[in-house]
This record gives C-alpha cells, sequence and structure tokens, in this order.
C-alpha cells in the first residue's frame, strides 16, 4: 500500500510538471506569432520625412508643377519713412458762410433746401421786413426834399443874377439843399446798411414804390449744408439761417508731437488716409503750420488743403496725415504679399532649391505703397517667394514647421 501510494503521487507530480512545460511552450509560440504579425514601425530605418524637417517646406514634382510660384529677389535701395499723425477733417474755412439777415422780418418763402447745390447770388429765401418799408419810405421823402430844394436854390440863384432876391436869400436856399442832400445820402446809408443792393436803390428812384422785400442770396458757387428757417417765422439779425460751403477743397488738420515738428515745413506733398476709405489714398499739401505747441498735449497744429472732386471727405471724418521724410538710403525692401502671418511673427519663404524653400522669420520697417521695408531676417539678393507665399504658408501649418531665427 505504501508503495502504491507513492507511486501515484509521483505519477501526479510528473503529470503537472508535464502540463507546465506545455503551458510554457503554449505562450512562447503565441508571443512569436503576435512578433510575426505585428506591422513594422514606420520610424526604423526610414529617414524623416524632407517636409517634416524643422525650418523647410519641400513639394513633391507633382505639388510643383500644380502650384505657381514667383520668386523675387531682395532688393536694396532708397526708401522713403512715413510718420503719420491723427487728424479730422474740416471745412475749408475760407469757403464756408453763414447766411443771416441784416434786419429783422417775416419769411414768406424758402427757396432750397439742405444737400442742394447753388450759385453765387441764388435766391436763399426771401423775407418780408416792416422796419425796411420805414427805411425805403424815409429814403423816399428824403429824395423828394432833395429834389425841392434843388429846384429852390436853382430858381434863387436865377433871380439872383436878375437882381430880384438877396444874396442872403440864395445862400439860404443853397444851405437848405446841402441839408436835403445829406439827408438823402443817409437815408441812402440807411439801405445800404440794411443790405439792400444798388439795384434796389435805382428801383425806388425810378418806381417811387415801397416793397420791403429782403432777400437772401447765395455769397458764391457751393452747397447748403445747414437751413434753420421755415416759412412763416419771423427771423432775427443774430440767427444763422443758412450756412454755404464750397466743398472741391476740404482741410484736414492734425496734430504732431514736438519730436516729429522737425520733419514739417510748409507747402509739402503728404498723403492722407481716411478711416472711412481705408484703402484709398488723398493728396494734399500743408498750407498751415501752428506758431505754438499746444503745453496739454505738446504736439502742433498742422493744417492740410486737399482736393474734395467727388465729395468723399465729409466734415469730422478721422483721419491720418502721412508724412514722408528724407529718403532712407540702402534699405531692403520686398513686395508686401511675400510677407505672411505665422505663429511667431512676420515669416518669408527664401527658395533654396527648384522645390525646396526655407521658412525664415523676418522684422518689418514702414509700409510704401506695396513694398515693405526689411529690417532684419534676410539678406540682399536672396531670392524669396512672392506670389504663392500663402500656399506655402498653408503646407507649413499642415506639417507644422517652425522658422528658422
Amino acid at each position: 500500500m505504501v508503495d502504491g501510494i507513492r507511486l501515484r503521487r509521483s505519477t501526479s507530480g510528473a503529470s503537472v510538471r508535464q502540463l507546465s512545460a506545455s503551458f510554457l511552450i503554449c505562450l512562447m509560440l503565441v508571443g512569436s506569432t503576435a512578433c510575426e504579425n505585428k506591422a513594422p514601425d514606420a520610424s526604423v530605418g526610414k529617414p524623416d520625412s524632407p517636409a517634416a524637417q524643422s525650418g523647410f517646406v519641400r513639394l513633391t514634382p507633382e505639388e510643383s508643377s500644380r502650384i505657381a510660384l514667383t520668386v523675387a529677389p531682395v532688393t536694396r535701395g532708397a526708401a522713403l519713412v512715413p510718420r503719420e499723425f491723427p487728424a479730422t477733417v474740416q471745412f475749408n474755412e475760407n469757403e464756408v458762410a453763414e447766411v443771416t439777415t441784416l434786419i429783422r422780418g417775416r419769411v414768406v418763402k424758402v427757396y432750397v433746401d439742405v444737400g442742394q447745390d447753388v450759385k453765387k447770388d441764388t435766391l436763399l429765401a426771401m423775407l418780408h421786413s416792416s422796419e425796411l418799408g420805414e427805411a425805403e419810405g424815409a429814403y423816399l421823402k428824403a429824395v423828394a426834399r432833395l429834389h425841392e430844394a434843388e429846384l429852390a436854390h436853382n430858381r434863387a440863384k436865377e433871380l439872383y443874377e436878375n437882381k430880384a432876391v438877396s444874396l442872403a436869400e440864395l445862400q439860404r436856399r443853397e444851405a437848405a439843399m446841402k441839408t436835403a442832400q445829406a439827408e438823402a445820402r443817409a437815408a441812402q446809408n440807411r439801405l445800404e446798411l440794411l443790405g439792400v443792393p444798388s439795384q434796389e436803390i435805382m428801383r425806388l428812384d425810378l418806381d417811387r414804390t415801397i416793397k420791403a422785400d429782403v432777400p437772401l442770396r447765395a455769397p458764391f458757387d457751393g452747397r447748403v449744408i445747414t437751413r434753420n428757417i421755415t416759412r412763416g417765422e419771423v427771423v432775427e439779425t443774430d440767427q444763422k439761417l443758412f450756412t454755404v460751403a464750397e466743398l472741391s477743397h476740404m482741410w484736414v488738420v492734425g496734430k504732431v508731437p514736438e519730436k516729429d515738428v522737425q520733419h514739417i515745413r510748409k507747402d509739402q506733398k503728404v498723403d492722407v488716409v481716411l478711416a472711412a476709405y481705408p484703402h484709398a489714398m488723398f493728396s494734399g499739401a500743408i498750407t498751415y503750420i501752428g506758431d505754438v505747441l499746444d503745453p496739454a498735449t505738446r504736439t502742433m497744429r498742422l493744417r492740410v488743403t486737399v482736393a474734395n472732386p467727388d465729395r468723399l471727405l465729409k466734415p469730422e471724418m478721422f483721419a491720418a496725415v502721412r508724412v514722408h521724410s528724407a529718403p532712407t538710403p540702402d534699405a531692403l525692401t520686398l513686395p508686401l504679399e511675400a510677407i505672411q502671418d505665422g505663429l511667431a511673427g512676420k515669416i518669408v519663404f527664401v527658395r533654396r532649391g527648384a522645390s525646396e524653400f526655407e521658412v525664415r522669420k523676418v522684422t518689418l520697417g514702414s509700409e510704401q505703397g506695396d513694398v515693405v521695408v526689411l529690417l532684419d531676417g534676410v539678406s540682399e539678393g536672396e531670392p524669396v517667394v512672392t506670389k504663392g507665399a500663402f500656399v506655402l504658408k498653408s503646407e507649413m501649418e499642415r506639417h507644422k514647421i517652425e522658422p528658422t531665427p
């Protein structure tokens, strides 16, 4: 029995060892199979993708044939350095007029409205004034007395020559005539001070009728900017009834910091940029430079006269006066279309081969129309992509390429 038990135990232990060995063999076979079926690592034994290398963009032959790129060298030459000053558009004060009346009256009719173009002496409105009627009546009376005094003096002169009256009587008639002349002149001056034109005074002399009409006329060719008058109201002499402005030239008034005063001179040609038309450029000339600085802002007043044939400039528009100072010699310039926005700033693409381009970070200066001044990042003569730079930027972003410093 004892031997039988030992035999069974020995047989059981050998079976366990056999099972363990079989299990280990199976594990080794499964691992080997898994290793054989695993896809090979793309990074092992394969060089880096050319487009993924830092600082460079490489195009395939298909991409090169499909993308139209234009390359231009960085050039060196004289470049103007512009300085901009904040400003606002104002009326040309030499060509704007406030139409008022010199005499109190009631509005009979209004002939124009706001925004209407008028010629010089165009009738704007008609007033009727009782005060003017009284002045016209006084003038007619003075003229009549003068006529009577002149007749009396002429008769006295004839009689004196015939020894019919004394010298004293002739002198009295002459004094009366001179008094009547003074009164007539005073009455006429009164009409002129009330704004009555000479044609109306001549009409009074001929017709001897009182109209008491006060016409308001345009002082020059221009446009009616404001109207503060309605039919039937009584207007006073201190009221501004119309504003007429000639808009073919406007003023752009700016402020120049103290440090930039040295770059300003009268009659200097400048450019004006308006916030309302950011892509338009208006040319003008400096017609006034302030003689003193504002003590609060330390700025000098600057006035530019700008032609406004299309009436695009409106009073109170925000503007900037761009003054070009002396040219900067030996400046590097490049077309604006070559400059792209990168994550770390402005970048350009420098061609290194037929289909290889280096991403280069640059520092820019002032813009001059379609070109920009380059301060750092490229050298003279280096070929830079102009047209098609945006496509290369998209390729750069797709591969997350960092520009070279």
